[in-house]
């Protein structure tokens, strides 16, 4: 099982003179993550570095920005995955301090970063969604609002035309008990579209 973040993180480092500034947020993808490393930019433009990493539904990243290639981006990326995390982004904001750290320092001064943040995080649990549209006649709209709001349906849009469409969002391990309850009460006058 996979896990997200309730609410963001942060993290303060100072490490031979270097500030590592660490956040670990939730995020829905990689336009979102670059918007937000972007904005650390305009808010942090002596930074000498803005490193990221990011895991979000199956895409990754990794952003080493400008430091040794595999210590900044990588290790937070690994950071990351031993958390079980998804749907999150892992941000490092470093003003250099002038002492250079080698490349074993700054692979434990990025992994730290973000292992702090992560200290005392409230993780929730991710729950993986489908979608489902379905075609019924009027007669049978009242029964079909009262079976999806006793599964747990969400998003629930309705569109009246020669017949009532319904679209609506629901947890993925509840598809196929809910498809089948609704086959079963539609008794063939329920149409799933695709």
């Amino acid at each position: 099982m996979s896990y997200t973040l309730a609410a963001p993180v942060y993290s303060e480092l100072l490490i031979r003179k270097s500030r590592f500034l660490g956040c670990v947020q939730p995020i829905p993808g990689r336009a979102e993550a670059v918007a937000v490393v972007d904005a650390l930019w305009a808010e942090h433009p002596t930074a000498a570095h803005v490193c990221w990493a990011m895991v979000a539904g199956g895409d990754s990243a990794a952003v080493d920005d400008g430091e040794p290639g595999g210590t900044a981006g990588r290790p937070m990326l690994e950071v990351l995955r031993h958390q079980e995390l998804d749907g999150v982004l892992a941000t490092v904001v470093r003003h250099f301090g002038g002492i250079k750290l080698g490349a074993g320092g700054l692979v434990r001064a990025y992994t730290d970063s973000v292992a702090a943040a992560l200290r005392d995080v409230q993780k929730v649990p991710v729950v993986r969604m489908a979608t489902l549209r379905c075609l019924v006649p009027y007669a049978l709209e009242g029964w079909l609002r009262r079976e999806l709001v006793a599964a747990g349906a969400q998003d629930l849009q309705v569109a009246h035309g020669m017949h009532v469409e319904a679209g609506f969002r629901l947890p993925l391990p509840a598809v196929a008990a809910l498809r089948a309850r609704l086959d079963d009460g539609g008794q063939g006058r329920l149409a799933w579209l695709d």
